[in-house]
């Protein structure tokens, strides 16, 4: 393996402003360590030349290329969501302070633009964190997956018609739950036209329940976490972002949704769709809750949705989720090998495609196998007493399974995920009764400070463990300081430091990402703002009135609603829905109802405007003065009411204690 280069890039210094005190903010240089960190993880790995433009020249990341895409996307604020030339970077040298693996394969995923995969084939890559894939129909374009925002939706299927013919969208299939599979719809056909046109909208059972709960009853704290795992706010750069795992950045812009006309029920169902021939099989429970994959005989062609991808998935995401399916997951890739049938290629909706039956069979086995030994040692381990976070410090791959590239942890990471399977069956508590009812961080953090001897002694320690490259120790030590002492500048500022070097050394994209933005934040403060919620009106608008009453559920301040009795009818007018909401015992419930003739106040209001609401885009004085409200009945008891409701903060602090 050619030596890895050990010349340090010279540590930049700027001076940061926006928050009360400013820190001094330092791009730390990769350290000795850090560069024999590498060397300890890639020991399986060909990496002779990895990540160099010779040795990529010819991969399949390249192969089928009609065209690259120049410029930005845009989003609705004038913001660039999208820029194309942002990874030029990377044309140079492999810096120090990217794994060099996790370097291969971001090089390989900045192969932005619009390829042939096989004939009746293309994808868009590069234009967000997913692929849009286009079958050509007898009528026009089939889309499979079209992105997480209409700003990039839009860009990319204007780029392939710009190459491919002015095509129009004659089906849609959503491959799987999550919004960056779904979110830009709108931006390729709207709704209007895909009623008038009687467009078929094809998606997994289950899909509407699945795409919406997850975004409107957990948004918040889901969105503030993945800020962290996509690495919202990094620069790009050597010592910032360089990749999603997946896939480049998630295109921040306008979400929406349209319902399927056409539900996938059974294991397996055919189906044709503008004169193409498809083979669906529902895979629901595993990568998502709602997800299919399919054939396509007559192109000798097999779609992995996101079951499968070129890195090794989360089965426990680091924004949140809910905990993954292993052992079914493993299952349906059992069955992808057995439903292959004389396929030549093989097509996922992240990353690369794969050519050559031979190929794509190691594919499907090493995933299988990846995740099937990952769950069998766990329960192994977990069954002889070990807990967790002993399980993840144990396993590793056998050296077969760990030197393929494409089950290399780019987006999850192995320590993660053997941490989600323990979770599965035995949740997160270890048995340990000293974990059963632990001291909260900023209540434990002093204690241990004043045991350890003060602040003084705790920094100093620190030091030495940092000059010794023992990080996780030394972030073990000064988490517990800043958050006893959240204004101690020398202990944020050796963490963030600290973190940086625990981001270069990771492998896992999603683990770089957490660990520098922890950094960011340490030295500039929690950002402003969060991901900007009502960017999801669109989709909000199309999910069910109920998930946003068990969100306003949710939201309520429980101490505050002590001995409240308060009854409200709400009247959706555009809908024709009728809810009675009612206090009871400190918990807000809800059913649909005709009007309680006792209530305390009854509200007429379009769904439009209460989507706007909850989303934050409107306040309690603009909905009292809009003409799609009016309210019967005591106006104090009703705003008495909307006051136990909180807001949740779209930026919550993370790293720090406020």
């Amino acid at each position: 393996m050619r030596s890895i280069n050990l010349l340090f890039i010279a540590a930049s210094t700027v001076l940061l402003s926006g928050c009360d005190s400013a820190v001094e903010r330092k791009d730390s240089a990769a350290t000795a360590a850090t560069t024999e960190a590498y060397q300890a993880t890639t020991k399986h790995l060909n990496l002779e030349g990895a990540g160099t433009n010779e040795s990529l020249a010819n991969h399949e990341a390249k192969r089928g290329l009609i065209a690259k895409p120049t410029g930005v996307i845009k989003g609705p604020d004038g913001k660039t969501l999208v820029d194309f030339a942002e990874y030029a970077f990377m044309d140079g040298a492999m810096p120090a302070t990217v794994h060099p693996s996790l370097w291969r394969h971001a090089k390989l995923n900045a192969q932005a633009g619009l390829f042939k995969v096989t004939e009746g084939i293309y994808q868009l890559r590069g234009f967000d964190l997913a692929n849009m894939t286009l079958i050509e129909g007898r009528t026009g374009w089939i889309v499979i997956d079209p992105l997480t925002s209409e700003e990039s939706a839009s860009a990319a299927l204007a780029f392939a018609k710009q190459h491919l013919g002015d095509k129009t969208v004659s089906a849609v299939i959503f491959s799987h739950s999550h919004v960056d599979h779904f979110g830009g719809v709108l931006g390729i056909i709207s709704e209007q036209e895909a009623q008038s046109r009687n467009i078929p909208i094809v998606a997994p059972a289950g899909f509407m329940a699945e795409a919406t709960s997850e975004n409107v009853l957990v948004g918040p704290a889901m969105s503030r976490r993945s800020m962290y795992q996509f690495g919202k706010n990094l620069e790009t750069g050597a010592q910032g972002f360089v990749d999603a795992g997946l896939g480049k950045r998630v295109a921040y812009g306008t979400i929406g949704i349209l319902a399927p006309t056409i539900t996938i029920e059974k294991s397996t169902q055919n189906l044709t769709i503008d004169g193409v021939e498809f083979v669906f099989h529902n895979t629901p429970g595993a990568e998502a809750p709602a997800e299919l994959t399919f054939s396509i005989p007559a192109l000798k062609a097999y779609g992995g949705a996101e079951l499968l991808a070129q890195t090794m998935h989360n089965f426990l995401p680091v924004r949140g989720a809910k905990v993954r399916d292993v052992l079914q997951w493993s299952s349906y890739m059992q069955n992808a090998l057995d439903q292959l049938g004389d396929a030549e290629v093989y097509f996922g909706q992240h990353n690369w495609p794969i050519w050559g039956q031979p190929q794509i069979r190691e594919f499907i086995t090493k995933h299988r196998d990846v995740y099937k030994y990952l769950h069998d040692q766990t329960i192994r381990l977990a069954n002889s007493g070990a807990t967790p976070k002993e399980i993840a410090d144990q396993i590793e791959l056998p050296p077969a399974l760990a030197s393929y590239f494409g089950t290399r942890g780019y987006y999850g990471d192995l320590r993660h995920n053997v941490k989600a399977i323990y979770q599965m069956y035995l949740g997160a508590y270890d048995g340990n009764p000293a974990n059963l009812n632990p001291l909260p961080p900023a209540k434990v953090a002093p204690r241990y400070i004043e045991l350890m001897g003060g602040p003084d002694k705790v920094l100093t320690a620190a030091k030495i463990a940092y000059d010794q490259g023992d990080y996780r120790w030394v972030a073990e030590l000064l988490n517990h300081l800043v958050f006893a002492e959240p204004e101690n500048q020398a202990a944020k500022s050796l963490l963030a430091e600290t973190y940086q070097q625990l981001g270069y050394q990771s492998e896992a994209s999603t683990w770089r990402n957490s660990y520098l933005a922890a950094a960011q934040e340490l030295q500039q403060g929690t950002p402003e703002q969060g991901v900007d919620r009502t960017l999801l009106l669109g989709l909000m608008q199309r999910t069910p009135t109920e998930r946003f009453l068990e969100a306003m559920a949710a939201s309520l301040n429980g101490p505050a609603a002590d001995g409240k009795d308060y009854v409200i009818n709400l009247k959706l007018t555009d809908l024709n829905e009728s809810y009675v909401l009612w206090l009871e015992n400190s918990v807000l419930h809800h059913r649909a109802a005709s009007p309680d003739p006792k209530a305390n106040a009854t509200l007429n209001i379009s769904k439009v405007l209460l989507v706007k609401l909850l989303a934050g885009a409107a306040g309690l004085d603009d909905i009292m003065t809009s003409e799609e409200f009016d309210l019967e009945g005591s106006t104090i008891d009703f705003v008495s009411f909307m006051r136990l409701i909180d807001k949740a903060s779209a930026s919550f602090a993370i790293v720090t204690p406020e």
